[in-house]
């Protein structure tokens, strides 16, 4: 997993951060203590870094009981709409002229106007913590957007950015009445506001947009662990069927954890029992790979949520009385239950289908030869889909591999030319730097540092196509397993 920013153990600079910054979270009434460690939250956790796993994250300092209090973060400290609107009689004004922007345009605006005030803004010290930049889907080019390989993903993120885009050329007006400063009036600003909120803010009953939570927000993220998909019976297949069927809104960002009227404070709960040492992590809820990487900008390696989607025909559809985002492949290779009730019907032929149309609503096979029938096909159907694509499970773990070894090369023209050798197609003309130092009036440095983001993007890109195929090839053997039990039979 990738967590929302990084800290280099080795970096003094970055620990001082740190360090002011929990200074600065104990004066706001956030509990901290340096009882325990020099980054410590309360009287049991502190920050520290898991290579591999998040990087910066919160320790146990102590055992730590499933369901204990770990965190309260008063409400004086939450950055919300309300508490910087109340704070600046201009930014409520100014806004109150538009009124047709939505509360997440509104918070994009408030977070861009508060950090326009540099070290006048009370919240400067959380601000200087933030990352410089974030990897979700809106701040993705071409380049990255293309490396995803898969229709749905690509559109995705081509939505994200053209959202993105739509609602910065919307508040454009607002913002310059505001006399931001130029840097924080460019898209590129729009988009690290636009992915600060998106990642890192918690859901509060008040406001639609959420808040951001100093402190708060250095846990990092874990799946909620229910498998879905331990199913040994028609009755287990209805319950996941009842999961397909939900319909799981982002609102409720954390689900282990809450604004707490009671205390005024937001409070975060274990989710589990943790020994000394260990990594405490929050859910924020079921997403899927893809939807980790346009709301937070990480992927997990092993999402039990994960869902993959290939292209069906429209008869297929038509017969399906569930939603098209239920007819999926899980992360194990398994068709969902939906698909196969799906594929079991149109399998059919058309004068039966009425007559067994509640077997396969039940999530019953049909016959033998229905069941050997729709497997081949969805074989089949994923076989030919990798085929499509530009690149093999092989060469995408390679690629992975090579960039995870960029840091050994002594410059990064040097990376592109190793890179370049081994995999031609997308290294093709120098693509990667020309994206990178395509703009204009940027420094070597600047360029250095955006192609260094660019890279990281587009890593993620492979990375989550890698993902997807190799589900995909999970399901052909699945299938394959399954029609050779059947046919034995």
């Amino acid at each position: 997993m990738v967590g929302n920013g990084k800290m280099n153990p080795s970096s003094e600079a970055e620990e001082r951060g740190m360090k002011s910054l929990l200074k600065w979270a104990a004066k706001y009434g956030i509990e901290v203590s340096e009882s325990c460690s020099s980054l410590g939250l309360g009287h049991c956790l502190g920050v520290s870094w898991f290579p591999g796993a998040g990087g910066r994250g919160v320790a146990a300092l102590r055992p730590i009981s499933k369901g204990e209090l770990l965190l309260k973060v008063p409400k004086s400290a939450l950055i919300t709409t309300d508490s910087l609107l109340s704070r600046d009689e201009t930014l409520s004004l100014a806004l109150k002229a538009h009124p047709s922007h939505s509360s997440t345009q509104v918070f994009t605006v408030c977070l861009l106007y508060e950090i326009n005030k540099g070290k006048s803004s009370p919240w400067h010290p959380y601000f200087l913590h933030l990352p410089r930049s974030y990897s979700i889907l809106a701040a993705f080019g071409e380049l990255e957007t293309q490396a995803l390989q898969v229709d749905y993903a690509i559109w995705a993120a081509q939505k994200a950015v053209a959202k993105a885009k739509y609602e910065w050329e919307q508040a454009f007006t607002l913002m310059k009445e505001l006399k931001l400063k130029p840097p924080l009036l460019t898209f590129r600003a729009w988009i690290w506001a636009t992915g600060t909120i998106s990642s890192r803010t918690l859901h509060i009953p008040w406001d639609e947009a959420g808040c951001l939570c100093p402190v708060g927000d250095l846990f990092n993220y874990a799946a909620p662990t229910e498998d879905p998909d331990s199913f040994e019976n028609v009755e287990n297949w209805q319950n996941e069927h009842a999961k397909d069927d939900l319909d799981i809104h982002h609102s409720q960002r954390l689900t282990d954890g809450g604004y707490e009227e009671d205390v005024a404070a937001y409070c975060f709960y274990a989710k589990k029992n943790y020994n000394v040492g260990e990594q405490v992590l929050l859910s924020y809820g079921t997403y899927t790979n893809l939807e980790l990487l346009e709301y937070y900008g990480f992927l997990l390696e092993d999402n039990p949520n994960e869902k993959v989607f290939i292209p069906l025909d429209l008869d297929m559809y038509s017969l399906s009385c569930w939603p098209k985002e239920s007819l999926y492949i899980h992360q194990n290779g398994r068709p969902s239950f939906a698909l196969m009730c799906a594929l079991r019907l149109w399998a059919t032929p058309l004068q039966q289908r009425k007559s067994i149309g509640h077997l396969a609503y039940s999530g019953c096979p049909i016959s033998k030869g229905n069941e050997i029938y729709v497997m081949k096909w969805i074989g089949k159907k994923c076989d030919a889909l990798l085929k499509e694509i530009p690149t093999s499970v092989e060469e995408d773990k390679s690629l992975v591999h090579l960039m995870d070894k960029m840091e050994e090369y002594e410059n990064l023209g040097e990376w592109v030319k190793k890179a370049s050798a081994v995999f031609g197609g997308e290294f093709g003309d120098n693509n990667i730097l020309k994206a990178a130092y395509g703009v204009e009036g940027d420094d070597e440095l600047t360029s250095l540092v955006r192609t260094k983001m660019l890279i990281d993007r587009w890593k993620l890109a492979v990375q989550w196509r890698l993902m997807y195929k190799t589900v995909v090839a999970r399901c052909i053997s699945y299938c394959t397993d399954i029609v050779n039990s059947l046919s034995t039979q």
